[in-house]
């Protein structure tokens, strides 16, 4: 459409003109149009992308944090078992210990044999009960770095999950405003989500 010799050029002109004539009245406009669009659609296609990974990044932050939960759940068991043990082992040093004292009080040799035999017996079970108590001590610390280690990695994933959000929220704030820095700004916090995926990933 044209008035006073100066020609206006709108979107369906251009689509009707391109399809009938095969080529273009306004290079410019055009060029500034699908600029745009195509903009657009790359921040489109990055919001998908980012929110894709960062619901995998949600499931791995929400898995890591179960797992720390059994786990610190493994340690708190096996530290009652072994507490149990020891007090096991308490029992039998008692024993052990009132054994002895009949054993120095009584004059009949024979009676000295019979204590002596228990106290050898409470000596050998003592030892047994330690080596058990210690494994599920070892056991239960083995539990709590392993917990500890999966909160580490869940706090990674949230981190990563946090900054993949943010950058979500920039595609959109970018899309409404057109703003290239904001563009800029999306891509630089999803790299940093990327990267504190990968660390979380690694178990770094």
């Amino acid at each position: 459409m044209s008035s006073g010799g100066f020609h206006v050029h709108g979107p369906h002109d251009h689509a009707v003109e391109h399809a009938t004539h095969g080529q273009h009245d306004d290079h410019s406009s055009s060029h500034g149009q699908e600029s745009n669009g195509s903009s657009m659609n790359k921040i489109a296609m990055f919001t998908a992308i980012v929110a894709t990974v960062g619901a995998i990044f949600s499931y791995m932050g929400g898995a890591t944090q179960a797992n720390a939960g059994l786990m610190k759940n493994d340690a708190a068991i096996k530290k009652t078992e072994a507490s149990n043990q020891w007090n096991y082992f308490q029992s039998k040093s008692t024993k052990q210990s009132l054994a002895e004292l009949a054993r120095d009080l009584t004059p009949a040799e024979t009676e000295k044999a019979k204590y002596q035999g228990k106290i050898d017996r409470y000596e050998k079970e003592k030892n047994e009960i330690k080596a058990v108590a210690e494994k599920l001590e070892a056991d239960a610390h083995a539990f709590d770095q392993k917990s500890e280690a999966q909160m580490h990695q869940h706090h990674r994933w949230a981190q990563a999950t946090t900054a993949l959000q943010v950058a979500i929220a920039l595609a959109a704030i970018a899309l409404l405003t057109k703003k290239k820095w904001l563009e800029y700004g999306m891509y630089g916090v999803a790299a940093v989500g990327l990267g504190v995926g990968a660390l979380a990933a690694l178990h770094i």
